[in-house]
């Protein structure tokens, strides 16, 4: 027997990848579908800037070259939702900007008031993506949740 795992000529990673993704299309499209967030709720949705299908205003990208982490509390507006992308206004620094993210394009989702977070594979580099500071969309600030809460986090990395 060898310690080396085979190749798999199905592609795993992807699949889930992309089923973890349609949680956040599912978590959004009820909250649109409501008119709003139910309870103490609120999300952080970290996304590729310059990702396919990422419409952002201009002024956005020259800020956040590579990614940026949008707030999803009190203050959004038009939340669209489909089964590739949503789209949401957002205030930044008292301007109006409509935002459409596709999923593909998503690389976290938190939701603090419950502990629950996901982290999916970034399409760059081995190490992952650069360090980003916070959109700094107009709302409350929130503190990040602790350590060791509802985080799925997962890592396709193969043994060479």
């Amino acid at each position: 027997m060898t310690d080396q795992t085979p190749d798999s000529l199905i592609p795993y990673d992807e699949i889930v990848q992309e089923a973890l993704r349609a949680v956040v299309g599912r978590v959004l499209g009820s909250v649109a579908e409501n008119g709003g967030l139910p309870g103490e709720h609120h999300f952080y949705i970290t996304f590729k800037t310059e990702a396919p299908g990422v419409d952002i205003p201009k002024r956005l990208i020259e800020r956040f070259p590579d990614e940026m982490t949008i707030v999803l509390q009190n203050r959004f507006w038009d939340l669209t939702v489909d089964d590739e992308k949503f789209s949401v206004g957002l205030s930044f620094n008292q301007v109006p900007s409509k935002l459409i993210i596709p999923y593909s394009a998503i690389t976290g989702f938190q939701d603090p008031a419950v502990h629950f977070e996901l982290r999916f594979q970034a399409q760059d580099g081995p190490d992952g993506p650069e360090p980003h500071e916070s959109a700094e969309n107009d709302g409350p600030t929130i503190m990040p949740v602790e350590d060791g809460s509802n985080v799925v986090s997962v890592d396709f990395k193969r043994k060479k």
